[in-house]
């Protein structure tokens, strides 16, 4: 993994001048290096698109990879890397941020394969259009927007992974859980997203990525049954 000199949760750009900070030929290190050369992403925001990919493609494998509230889109390109059979993805999010498109090209310079199968687009999330086989992906989609997101892949019966974060944004518009009594709220939020995809007819699992990274580190995958 990465360097012990290196924090994880930092939200300091990466640079070139860190790239020997990952010297090694795994495929990490390799995507770390790209993504420093590109210089445009938050270290935090690398490390926790990897760990997220990577957990994921341990269980979901194959179909268009759809990442909603997208950001630079370092998850959808990290999991095509991990599995190459998922043969297109679909970044989506309001606004594009101006710098990824300068990721993009890094990535695809490194590896050409790539060409072509990231697809980005500036829309409202709700107009996107999702199916049985697509794999619907989202990292720290604020507060609300990932049960949305979660309604979204349901009503396809689409598969979903999603990071949740800002469990308090819309406080007073929000639905209080029940075991709020006993657990912290935010806490009592994602058992609830949990129990949902569940009562939806999805296995679901409750895995985390590093604490070091972000302490909105519940990682809720579900798999239609």
């Amino acid at each position: 993994m990465a360097p012990p000199e290196l924090s994880h949760s930092s939200r300091s750009r990466l640079t070139s001048r860190l790239s020997h900070l990952f010297p090694s030929e795994s495929l990490f290190d390799r995507l770390a290096r790209v993504v420093c050369e590109a210089e445009c992403l938050p270290r935090k925001e690398l490390f926790e698109a990897w760990e997220m990919a990577r957990r994921v493609r341990r269980t979901l494998r194959g179909g268009r990879v759809v990442d909603l509230a997208a950001g630079h889109g370092l998850l959808a390109w990290a999991l095509l890397l991990l599995d190459d059979t998922s043969q297109q993805a679909l970044c989506v999010d309001r606004r594009r941020p101006a710098s990824a498109e300068r990721l993009a090209q890094s990535l695809v310079a490194r590896w050409p394969r790539l060409e072509g199968r990231v697809e980005y687009v500036e829309e409202d999330l709700a107009k996107v259009e999702l199916g049985p086989e697509d794999l619907v992906v989202s990292a720290h989609a604020c507060g609300s927007l990932t049960d949305r997101i979660l309604e979204q892949a349901v009503k396809a019966r689409a598969r979903v992974a999603v990071l949740p974060c800002c469990h308090h944004v819309g406080e007073r518009e929000r639905k209080r859980e029940p075991l709020e009594g006993w657990l912290a709220p935010d806490l009592a939020q994602d058992i609830a997203r949990a129990h949902g995809l569940q009562a939806a007819g999805y296995r679901v699992r409750a895995l985390a990525i590093p604490g070091e990274i972000t302490p909105k580190n519940r990682l809720l995958i579900g798999e239609p049954e």
